[in-house]
């Protein structure tokens, strides 16, 4: 069976790593070699690059500086994780990829649409997802949620409000604008029917 590429969208403690693996044990349940990651991060040098944009104050750097920043580990990911995972016919599993990009730099932080997808093109030459799980909670529990983690990866999370309602919404619009692509999952549910919801919509897409 060919590789395919997944992807966990959405705001701040919408439950993607969580839902990252509870996916990947259902697809190793059908017998599918699967590699779970993460953005940003998920190669050595990502990874380096990771501790940057994570940890810090707000406004340790300005969009487009963080956008170059996420496309250089991105770049780094896809060539050393995602890439040879495909090649060998693995299915891969990433919390995040580039609309995150376009909802946290573009839509949070107000960076063009334009501008990132230049960047994306001579980075990625229009490599995409096959499918993106975009999952959807209200910002109040989410930052509820990320905020129980005690995660010392903060940095996103202590933006303001406004911006965790701009970054709702451009997942919202996202799924909505690429019907073929995504599939919004209402992540308010709890976690077993979160995990059933994407199952769904997985063996939906791929006739599993």
């Amino acid at each position: 069976m060919a590789g395919r590429f997944l992807t966990l969208e959405g705001g701040e403690g919408s439950g993607k790593s969580t839902q990252c693996k509870r996916l990947a044990a259902a697809l190793e349940a059908k017998g599918i070699a699967v590699v779970t990651t993460r953005e940003p991060g998920g190669s050595p040098g990502a990874e380096e690059i990771r501790a940057l944009l994570v940890n810090g104050a707000p406004g340790r750097w300005d969009a487009l500086t963080e956008t170059l920043l996420v496309y250089a580990a991105r770049a780094d990911h896809v060539g050393r994780t995602i890439g040879p995972a495909l090649l060998a016919g693995k299915w891969v599993i990433s919390d995040r990829f580039t609309d995150s990009t376009y909802a946290y730099q573009g839509s949070g932080r107000g960076l063009q649409r334009e501008t990132i997808r230049r960047i994306d093109s001579v980075v990625l030459d229009d490599f995409k997802p096959d499918f993106t799980l975009v999952l959807d909670i209200d910002v109040e529990t989410g930052l509820g949620r990320a905020g129980a983690r005690g995660n010392s990866e903060s940095r996103f999370e202590n933006f303001d409000r406004d911006f965790h309602e701009r970054l709702r919404q451009a997942f919202v619009d996202i799924a909505r604008r690429n019907p073929d692509r995504c599939a919004l999952i209402d992540a308010a549910q709890d976690e077993n029917a979160v995990a059933e919801a994407i199952w769904a919509a997985v063996a939906r897409r791929f006739g599993l």
